[in-house]
């Protein structure tokens, strides 16, 4: 290896360095938790204008320019992970694995000296020889043994504790780029009974066309709200089919909220709501339709729907419609803004000398529909990192006898939970504690 080489390398592999590179990972990070991400131009002018400036810099054109809208995806944080990943490898490799290496060679000691040296050490007659032995191998330790020495180990696995939650980091960084290159999220409003094409793709990665299939189309069977008896919104339902160019019919499910559906990788959301549109007959006419559009009331803030029905052919009259819910119920005013019916889907009523009757009032679903490549490498980089930890905490201990004449010299060292170590040997050696 050449010297820039290895300068390159023991830069990596410092630990400085690595947690110089999380400090900045966890900033950016915060700051994409913080600020919106992958709103609009006119989102961003308005909640971050240039006067007065939020924190005193931070504006519209400065959160544009530094790509601190779309933080997870710019070109400088995935350099960063990429970087903190290398520099996971380069410690594995060059300091994790040689301990590892070291941790599993055995020696004997063949100076009293040395051993009276180590944290723990006592001396008890040569004639336990055998009853120390016995004793370590109960306790689970490996043992090497010569006519007047041993060597005795236990929990190896411990030492391949820091590799394997290196290496789970380096899983979740491999998904979190893969997700960032490579994934896409996408809304759709669908009224129910109709279908429609995932077109509104509000983030996506460069390679991410891969991973949404542009040739499939969604077909909302039925969207319906489930109300409690006091007329609050419990929970919201779309029956959903996932269909390709020709119209089959790939998949079929009823979604609702934390319980999207999952096609292929792609996952589909039950997000939001609207009304739009109503259906209703004049006298004996076709069914007619009409869209709806959101109004706010005057009383609360509460949302509500409403449109305009012409009552003549010339348009010169004509009544309000007001829809507040999907419950079926329906206000019809008068243009002087007098109620003149409260009426439900289904019923028919008068209206200025002409049979109104309402037929359906069309709900909508709105979607989120996201597709992450990375997802399942995080999640099995998480849980390679949740056995990683746990095995992290497992002592690796070392015990060393050496006899000569009527003294058998014993010690021992372990790397953490030192006080257990101490007592474990006090017990195997049957002497008197000197831990307090």
């Amino acid at each position: 290896m050449r010297a820039w080489q290895r300068e390159v390398v023991s830069l990596l592999a410092n630990l400085k360095f690595a947690i110089a590179l999380l400090l900045l990972i966890a900033i950016f990070s915060i700051l994409g938790t913080v600020i919106e991400q992958g709103q609009t131009v006119e989102f961003y002018k308005a909640n971050y204008p240039l006067q007065p400036a939020l924190f005193g810099f931070l504006t519209y054109e400065r959160i544009l320019a530094w790509g601190l809208d779309r933080v997870y995806s710019t070109w400088w944080f995935l350099t960063l992970l990429l970087l903190f990943g290398a520099s996971l490898i380069s410690c594995t490799i060059y300091r994790q694995i040689p301990l590892l290496k070291v941790a599993r060679r055995w020696f004997f000691v063949q100076k009293p000296q040395t051993i009276l040296k180590l944290p723990y050490a006592v001396t008890v007659p040569a004639s336990r020889w055998s009853e120390v032995m016995g004793a370590l191998e109960k306790r689970g330790y490996r043992l090497w043994q010569t006519d007047n020495q041993f060597y005795a180990s236990k929990g190896l696995v411990g030492r391949l504790g820091p590799i394997v939650v290196h290496a789970s980091i380096v899983l979740i960084l491999i998904g979190a780029i893969g997700g960032a290159l490579g994934g896409v999220t996408a809304q759709a409003m669908i009224p129910s009974g109709e279908t429609a094409a995932v077109t509104n793709i509000t983030q996506a990665g460069m390679f991410s066309k891969r991973w949404l299939p542009q040739d499939w189309r969604i077909r909302v069977n039925r969207f319906w709200i489930a109300y409690s008896e006091k007329g609050k919104i419990e929970q919201f339902y779309s029956d959903l089919s996932i269909l390709d160019r020709e119209g089959k019919e790939l998949d079929r499910q009823t979604i609702s909220v934390n319980h999207p559906l999952r096609f292929r990788g792609v996952t589909f959301y039950q997000a939001s709501w609207d009304i739009s549109k109503l259906r209703f007959q004049f006298n004996r006419s076709p069914i007619l339709e009409l869209p709806l559009s959101p109004l706010e009331a005057a009383s609360g803030g509460q949302k509500v729907w409403g449109t305009w029905l012409p009552t003549k052919p010339d348009l010169s009259e004509g009544i309000s419609v007001i829809v507040p819910d999907l419950q079926g119920t329906v206000l019809i005013f008068a243009p002087q803004g007098e109620l003149l019916h409260t009426t439900r889907v289904g019923e028919t009523v008068e209206v200025n000398g002409i049979k109104l009757k309402l037929v359906e009032v069309v709900g909508a679903t709105g979607l989120q529909i996201k597709a992450d490549p990375g997802v399942p490498i995080v999640y099995t980089g998480f849980a390679l990192l949740m056995v990683g930890v746990v095995m992290s905490y497992i002592s690796y201990s070392q015990v060393w006898g050496l006899c000569q004449g009527d003294i058998l010299y014993v010690g021992g060292k372990t790397n953490r939970a030192h006080v257990a170590f101490h007592q474990e040997l006090n017990s195997i050696l049957a002497v008197p504690s000197n831990i307090e």
